[in-house]
Formats: structure tokens, C-alpha cells, sequence
């Protein structure tokens, strides 16, 4: 884990602009905090796991800071499997592979584990002991990814786990995303979710990703129900915090959201909606495009006035405009910290919790530094993937 003095020493080394773009974005999160507000993230998945940023969300959790979190069926699918791991990439076809079933490169992933955990993977899952031979004496080179996803047999595993468990979830009005949470590690956000009751769910337009996983989330409660449940959880925040995301337009420009549009005839048919328009948003985005709409819009109402005149707004604007830029830029109180993620959530937790009183159980810090290189190493071996039987226990006792 990430020690205190190598979190403080990044801090005071990080750029003075980068500190003053998350001062004002800390505030507002302690101001809400401080008066018994609820402060939302919203996260994509890749980055934020690379960079620890989804443990640390988690401690955040579990501390209070964070009162709910909107994410991806990938980012599910990878905590399910234990955040990130050690796994020896070789060549497919060498271990008796078909080609036509690998990926580009040809390449093939196992897990790197020890005697103890392949027994219990034996257990849970039928194993192909042949492969498992094969995989384990072949020559290739070990990295530190995302758990899960392509690599055998945690991948595997996840997707027969998720499919297992949708039915039960489903039968009981359940995401999958909470049905698994009481078998998760703490320091995932899936878990740390469902220790402290705060809902942790994908979002619609998350739902592609994750393999089976992303199929049974998908199948654990109706789009609509999804849509209405994300719609409370945004109802419900003073401040929404976004990183790393793509599609945020279909995020917050939700079926039941009346601000940005597309709520109106739910309004019409007498539904329950809501409305962003006193909501506060920051962005954590690395693209200056978002910026110069947010600009743009602010100085003279200008993606407002595309809108009107029924023009494109990429061509008015004379920039390559992302649908989702249009939404955020109409929020009156939204605003961007243009730069790296895996920079920014150390600072902007560091300086909510130092403000609030606040300990949290773990820090991140990017993974090109040597304490974040060590966190990487740290998390591969610690975090642990979902565990079954508690999963399944939690059923029997609910």
C-alpha cells in the first residue's frame, strides 16, 4: 500500500496549476459533505484501475466521502476478478490453441498463481488440466493488468460466476453489480458498496464491456428499471464528480432528466423525473476541446444558440465536438480539471479528507512513480477476486 510520507512527497511535488484546478472542485466536495450532503462518482473503467483509483474510490466509500458510484459493466467485471493481476502472456498456438480463436497479437493469458489458488479455482470451475500444463511451462513474459477479461482461468471464472448469480439476483429485484457486492473485496467499489449500503450501479450506456459479465448486469433488472434507478441516484446528489467516461451525455441526459431534454415526455405521461440544473458537476478530462465548449458556452451561450438555430454543433463551434460535451456545457454550476486522472484523485481526496478530518484506508498514486508502481504489486496480491461462497450465503440469509 502506499505509504503516507511517499503520498505527501507526491502532493507537495505536483504542479502548482494542477493543485489550484482541484482546490475549488475540493471545496464544494467538503462544503457538501460538511452540511450532510451526498457527493456521486462516475467512472469509466481502464485508467481507474490501472492507476488504484478505484481502491481508492472504495476507501472513500467506507469513509463516508462517497455517498454513491455510477460505473461500467467492465469495471464490474474486472473487481469481480480482483482489480488487477499478475498474468504470463504466450504465444496461443504454441500451447495448442487455434489461431482463429485468439486475439491480434496471438498472444494467450494465464494467471500466475500459486499451487494453492489453481486448487481452488479446480473447485469451483472445471479446468482444462492439459492447458493448465501446457500454459504453466511455456515460455512468456509476466505484466501486471486488469483482472479478469482475457486472461485463463479468472476471466473464465468471472463470466460463469456473473451468469450463475444473475437468476438469483433477478428473482429478488437485484443488480448483479449489489448481488455480488457481500462476496467482493473491500477495496473494490463493488464491495465497498455493499458494506456501507451505498449503491453502486452501471449506468445504461456502460452496459457493452465485460464480457458475460456485461451481459448478466444487463440481465439482472430492465433497462428501465436501470434508467430509474440511475435517475434517483443522480436526484439525490448535491455534486457529481465524473472521470474517465465516455457516453456521459446518455449518463445524466437520461429517459427521466428534464434539463437537457429528454425526461419531457416521461414528464408528459406523469412519470417521476428530475433535473440537473442546480446540480454541481466536475469533470476530470484530459481532452481541452471540453473546456474550450464549456467556455464557449459560458461566454456567449454558443452550443445554447446551435441548438436553437438547429445548426451542428461540431461546425458552429469549429470543434471536434463528442456528443456528451453538449449536455455538460448547458449545466450552469459544471465545471473541468483538464489533466490525468491518476493525478488529480490523489490530490482531490488527499484535500478532502485532510479538510474533513478524515483517514482514508488507502491512496493511490500514478503508476509511473515508483510508490505507484509498488501500489500496482501491492493490489495484484491483496485485493482479492469475488468470493462465491459468500455471495451465495448472502442469499441464503437475506
Amino acid at each position: 500500500m502506499i505509504e503516507r510520507a511517499d503520498f505527501d512527497k507526491f502532493c507537495s511535488r505536483t504542479p502548482e496549476e494542477i493543485k489550484q484546478a482541484v482546490r475549488p472542485a475540493a471545496a464544494q466536495w467538503v462544503e457538501v459533505k460538511e452540511r450532510g450532503g451526498r457527493v456521486v462518482v462516475a467512472t469509466g473503467s481502464g485508467p481507474h484501475l490501472h492507476e488504484g483509483v478505484s481502491c481508492l474510490l472504495a476507501g472513500m466509500i467506507e469513509a463516508g466521502l462517497v455517498d454513491g458510484v455510477l460505473t461500467s459493466a467492465a469495471m464490474v467485471a474486472h473487481e469481480m476478478a480482483g482489480t488487477l493481476e499478475w498474468v504470463k502472456r504466450v504465444d496461443g498456438q504454441e500451447v495448442g490453441l487455434s489461431g482463429h480463436l485468439l486475439p491480434a497479437d496471438g498472444r494467450f493469458e494465464v494467471c500466475v498463481w500459486d499451487d494453492a489458488a489453481w486448487a481452488a479455482a479446480a473447485d469451483e470451475i472445471d479446468l482444462d488440466d492439459d492447458l493448465v500444463a501446457a500454459l504453466r511451462s511455456a515460455p512468456g513474459h509476466q505484466i501486471i493488468k486488469v483482472a479478469g477479461n482475457l486472461a485463463y482461468p479468472s476471466g473464465l471464472r468471472a463470466e460463469r460466476l456473473a451468469r450463475e448469480i444473475c437468476p438469483l439476483a433477478a428473482g429478488r429485484d437485484q443488480t448483479l453489480e449489489l448481488a455480488v457486492g457481500p462476496g467482493a473485496d473491500p477495496l473494490t467499489m463493488i464491495g465497498a458498496g455493499a458494506r456501507a449500503k451505498a449503491p453502486v450501479m452501471v449506468t445504461t450506456p456502460q452496459l457493452v464491456g465485460g464480457g458475460a459479465v456485461g451481459l448478466a448486469v444487463a440481465e439482472s433488472i430492465s433497462a428501465t428499471e436501470r434508467s430509474r434507478r440511475v435517475a434517483e441516484i443522480l436526484a439525490g446528489a448535491d455534486l457529481v464528480v465524473e472521470s474517465g467516461l465516455a457516453l456521459a451525455q446518455e449518463i445524466h441526459d437520461g429517459p427521466f432528466e428534464t434539463f437537457t431534454g429528454h425526461g419531457l415526455w416521461a414528464a408528459f405521461e406523469g412519470q417521476k423525473t428530475f433535473s440537473l440544473a442546480d446540480k454541481r458537476f466536475v469533470r476530470i478530462d484530459l481532452d481541452p476541446t471540453l473546456e474550450a465548449v464549456v467556455r464557449a458556452q459560458r461566454d456567449k451561450a454558443a452550443v445554447s444558440e446551435a441548438i436553437h438555430q438547429g445548426r451542428p454543433k461540431a461546425k458552429t463551434l469549429d470543434v471536434p465536438f463528442r456528443m456528451e460535451m453538449s449536455g455538460f456545457a448547458r449545466l450552469p454550476r459544471a465545471s473541468v480539471i483538464q489533466a490525468d486522472l491518476a493525478v488529480v484523485w490523489p490530490l482531490l481526496a488527499g484535500e478532502v479528507a485532510g479538510r474533513l478530518g478524515v483517514e482514508l484506508p488507502f491512496y493511490s498514486l500514478p503508476q509511473e512513480t515508483n510508490p505507484g508502481a509498488a501500489m500496482r504489486a501491492w493490489i495484484a496480491a491483496n485485493v482479492r477476486p469475488v468470493d462465491r461462497d459468500r455471495v451465495l450465503a448472502a442469499f441464503e440469509t437475506a
